[in-house]
C-alpha cells in the first residue's frame, strides 16, 4: 500500500465515516447511515483505482470520480 498523504487522507476519512455510522446506528438512523457509509468508504477505494490508471489522463478522470 502507498503511503502518499492521499491516500492517509482518504484512510483517516474512511475511518471517520465508519465510526459516524456506528453512531447513526445506535440511533436507529439507518437508511442514511447505510448510503453515508456506502459513500463515504468508496472515496478510498475510487482513489486507489486512480492511482493505477494507464495514464495522465485516466488517472484525472478516475481521480475525478473520487
Amino acid at each position: 500500500m502507498r503511503n502518499d498523504e492521499l491516500t492517509r487522507q482518504s484512510m483517516d476519512f474512511a475511518v471517520s465515516i465508519v465510526h459516524l455510522v456506528k453512531e447513526l446506528k445506535v440511533k436507529h438512523e439507518t437508511v442514511i447511515s447505510n448510503q453515508v457509509g456506502r459513500s463515504g468508504t468508496s472515496i478510498g477505494a475510487n482513489i486507489r483505482e486512480a492511482q493505477y490508471a494507464h495514464g495522465k489522463a485516466d488517472f484525472i478522470a478516475k481521480l475525478q470520480i473520487a
